[in-house]
């Protein structure tokens, strides 16, 4: 599906109405949907509907003011899930609720969480509803189902807090691609997907902002370097242009999270490396992101190690943290007027929702 601004304003008003609404990851055949309610809106015949045609594990997604406020803390002290998915401790209302397991119980209990007159105490932990704490940016920052559910919220002008379930057929497998276009179309439900939504949002919003702007003598030549910061964040961001990029069209480019120890103490730096190889192409970006900011993972060789296997991978496309986050780097590269790129990277990277930024890979090359 391309994108259709249409689809996505559809979504936007069947959910202010209350309606479910379904959120696929991105364009590509390995979809995967979720079904997603606000849960102001959430009525006992709709959690049963969720439980019934999911996985059963119902989520609630919140902004992490709301968590704070709610007293919501992080399930485990480091997440290293594949997605980074940001779960809190589990919860149930205290007051009404008998198990907390019925579709009665669970809507009370998002409707509640959903509740700014409703504070920690009245909700019991662990319960049977698993809060997640989205990413600041939404789905700009990080282009996951748990940020999709908080945006429809806010752009249908709703409390930001989510009801969100994954599908699964029958048998248990996990509903993708053309059978979540089906369930939707089956079902009378609108149908969305994180790629409509970030094009939706960025359309209107930009959240990157550019600083300065300076000549730099690189070691393989001169180059033209800018800063970028997010809004919430002072960390300063770097995108090192060689050469003429202002067509835009098929722009070597290296995304590059910042590991100091290799990059500026190591034998062989990577950012030479990638250096080198764009002065050779005699154009191209480097951008530069820098750790422990929004939007760039934190750099953990013990977890890398640990990971490699999986991550090299024929089938390593699934939606690992890394790949997830993409949207600082892409908003960069819109900002410098980059429409396609030659991706240089170390190994197969799959990045869920780049189309909706404007920015295509025309190529990857593995170096």
């Amino acid at each position: 599906m391309s994108y259709d601004q249409k689809r996505v304003v559809d979504a936007i008003r069947a959910f202010e109405a209350g309606e479910i609404v379904v959120v696929m990851d991105d364009n590509d055949r390995e979809n995967e949907g979720d079904l997603i309610v606000a849960a102001v809106h959430c009525t006992p015949e709709k959690m049963a509907f969720i439980v019934r045609h999911t996985s059963g594990i119902v989520c609630a997604p919140m902004p992490k003011e709301e968590a704070k406020r709610l007293n919501l803390n992080a399930m485990v002290a480091e997440n290293d899930s594949a997605h980074t998915t940001a779960f809190t401790v589990s919860v149930d209302f205290k007051h009404g609720t008998t198990t907390g397991i019925s579709a009665d119980d669970r809507t009370l209990t998002v409707r509640n969480l959903a509740n700014p007159n409703v504070g920690a105490s009245d909700f019991v932990r662990p319960g049977h509803i698993f809060p997640l704490v989205s990413r600041e940016g939404g789905v700009l920052m990080r282009s996951g189902h748990t940020e999709a559910a908080v945006d429809l919220c806010k752009l249908a002008g709703l409390p930001p807090i989510g009801v969100i379930s994954e599908l699964v057929n029958d048998d248990g497998t996990v509903t993708r691609g053309p059978q979540v276009v089906d369930f939707a179309g089956q079902h009378g439900l609108k149908l969305v997907s994180v790629a409509d939504l970030i094009a939706y949002r960025q359309r209107k919003e930009t959240l990157i902002e550019l600083g300065t702007s300076f000549d730099i003598e690189t070691p393989f030549g001169k180059a033209k370097a800018h800063t970028y910061s997010l809004p919430w964040d002072p960390m300063q961001h770097l995108a090192v242009v060689f050469g003429d990029i202002r067509d835009g069209v098929d722009i070597p480019v290296r995304l590059h999270p910042e590991n100091v120890a290799e990059d500026l103490f190591g034998k062989n730096s990577p950012v030479d490396f990638y250096m080198q190889k764009i002065a050779e192409q005699g154009r191209g970006v480097i951008v530069y992101l820098r750790e422990g900011s929004v939007g760039v993972g934190h750099t953990d060789n013990g977890r890398k190690a640990r990971n490699q296997g999986r991550e090299a991978h024929a089938e390593a496309q699934t939606r690992d943290s890394e790949w997830l986050e993409i949207g600082l780097g892409a908003q960069i590269l819109k900002d410098l007027g980059v429409s396609s790129i030659k991706l240089l990277t170390s190994r197969e990277r799959h990045y869920v929702g780049l189309e909706g930024f404007g920015i295509k890979i025309s190529t990857t090359e593995i170096c």
